[in-house]
């Protein structure tokens, strides 16, 4: 683990919102708030069941890895490591389960604990918590996408109209 001394000398910095990748869950890109303001880290699941594996504790949901569209879905399972009650920025309390999962970003994968909740009336699909950044990088409130932006797919409208043009 870096120490924030390091950090500062790496330079390693995060903006306010970034493209991150969750390859055990198969999501290659999803866009997140990184919030210093919220301890842990979430993502917007659905159709959360719970069951047991032997001895573990499990849970299968699904995910909708894009801002403002359901035409995605990703169905993921992974170990629960806990229940935790988290408190809104609205002041209500919700028992979440967590997990543990990768998180690739600029290069470099580590674990993060991540809370699954229904997140569709927010603007983000995940959080990235202060935990997770912690003695990593410097986040950067007035900037965004430090590590890119993904190449951005075509719509099938688009595809479309210009298939005509061109005959």
């Amino acid at each position: 683990m870096n120490s924030p001394r390091n950090v500062r000398k790496s330079g390693l910095v995060v903006g306010w919102r970034e493209w991150v990748a969750l390859p055990d869950l198969g999501v290659d890109g999803v866009k997140v708030k990184v919030d210093t303001g919220a301890r842990s880290s979430s993502l917007h699941a659905f159709d959360m069941e719970t069951f047991r594996r032997g001895r573990r504790d499990m849970v299968r949901f699904s995910i909708h890895p894009l801002q403002r569209s359901t035409a995605e879905s990703i169905v993921a399972e992974a170990e629960i490591l806990e229940y935790r009650e988290i408190r809104s920025s609205g002041g209500h309390k919700s028992r979440r389960p967590v997990i543990v999962t990768p998180v690739r970003f600029l290069d470099q994968t580590w674990d993060i604990e991540l809370t699954l909740s229904t997140r569709d009336t927010m603007g983000f699909r995940m959080l990235l918590g202060r935990e997770a950044v912690r003695h990593r990088f410097l986040v950067d409130p007035g900037r965004s996408f430090y590590g890119g932006k993904p190449p951005r797919k075509k719509s099938q409208k688009k595809k479309l109209m210009k298939k005509k043009r061109s005959t």
